[in-house]
């Protein structure tokens, strides 16, 4: 199962909001139907919305006759800042519009079809970049841990949030090939349940034991015992090594601290964020109330309430074991590890 992919000149992706009780999945070729489905959460997790960004671009492009007289690289640009509104935290989403932004500023010279097959051609790159690096970051992090360990994780990190097999889960499912694993215990992640879901229903259908725990349940989980690693994706990380991930992965990081147990986090190399010094300077997106004040449509707070509904939190570095990349493994200190990786890149 690929989350977004590209196939005859059109995006094809499952529409993550119907999970787990549809798969559907949708074909389009308007890019304003992909831009919907970013912000509406239909297609989510940082590589898999870099990757549709970029085949975005694409469609912007080729959609030329709805344009009038307008160069092939204006609808690039005006593409790029059409789809980079979409969502502000996850940095693969801008890396990925600034790596096909870079494409037309290069060639200036390229005739509209050649341009338009380099666009393509970078964008599927992007795309086999992600699935390349999903799978060593499985391979890297079920390194890390023993024989027979349970583990906990938060949101989703897996194959529907990438264009491979996931990043967090590429780690859980590598370390169930190798017989490593005993169960996961998966948050539910309130308020939209990305872990109910989406996590279990991808482990369900891994065949990887997995047990359903509310947010709040973590820290008694944690406190008896039965976790020996929590692991989850990000969505940017800064220089500094500070993560941002789905809210509610900081206090988990936290627990994870009190009770001595090693808190991973696994992102491929472009959810770094060489811009960002630390994480207060990761935007944090802000979620409309209703997400919160209503459950599955029906309302479950009072009318009138106010609502503060932060879609990330941002985990200290101090707090981070290890975070698991396609290139290495970094720890601490983590600010010369990245700044080394992203000299390289």
């Amino acid at each position: 199962m690929r989350a977004v992919d590209w196939i005859d000149g059109h995006i094809r992706f499952i529409d993550q909001t119907l999970l787990p009780h549809e798969e559907r999945f949708v074909d389009t070729d308007d890019v304003r139907v992909v831009e919907d489905a970013i912000r509406s959460l239909a297609i989510r997790g940082a590589p898999a919305i870099g990757v549709a960004a970029a085949f975005g671009v694409v469609l912007a492009v080729k959609g030329k006759d709805s344009h009038g007289p307008v160069s092939i690289r204006q609808r690039v640009h005006e593409a790029v800042k059409s789809i980079g509104s979409t969502r502000p935290t996850a940095v693969n989403l801008f890396n990925a519009l600034h790596r096909m932004n870079m494409i037309a500023e290069r060639n200036p010279q390229a005739s509209d079809d050649r341009l338009l097959q380099l666009l393509e051609a970078e964008a599927k790159a992007i795309q086999e970049e992600d699935i390349r690096a999903c799978d060593r970051i499985g391979e890297l992090g079920a390194s890390l841990l023993g024989n027979g360990v349970s583990l906990l994780t938060h949101c989703n990190a897996g194959a529907l949030a990438t264009a491979g097999s996931g990043t967090a889960l590429s780690v859980i499912t590598t370390a169930a090939r190798q017989g490593k694993v005993v169960r996961v215990f998966a948050d539910e992640t309130r308020p939209l349940l990305q872990g109910s879901r989406l996590t279990a229903w991808e482990l369900q259908k891994a065949g990887i034991p997995v047990v359903l725990i509310t947010d709040g349940t973590a820290a008694s989980v944690l406190r008896e015992g039965k976790v020996q690693a929590v692991i989850v994706g990000a969505d940017r990380i800064a220089a500094n090594g500070d993560a941002a991930n789905k809210v509610g992965t900081y206090p988990l990081a936290v627990l994870a601290n009190r009770h001595n147990v090693p808190f991973y986090v696994a992102a491929p190399t472009s959810t770094l964020d060489r811009e960002a010094s630390d994480g207060l300077a990761i935007p944090i997106e802000e979620r409309t109330p209703g997400e919160v004040t209503h459950f599955a449509g029906v309302r479950v707070a009072p009318e009138g309430i106010g609502v503060y509904a932060p879609a990330f939190d941002v985990t200290p570095n101090e707090l981070i074991t290890a975070i698991v990349t396609e290139k290495e493994i970094f720890r601490q200190p983590y600010a010369a590890a990245i700044a080394r990786t992203l000299e390289l890149s």
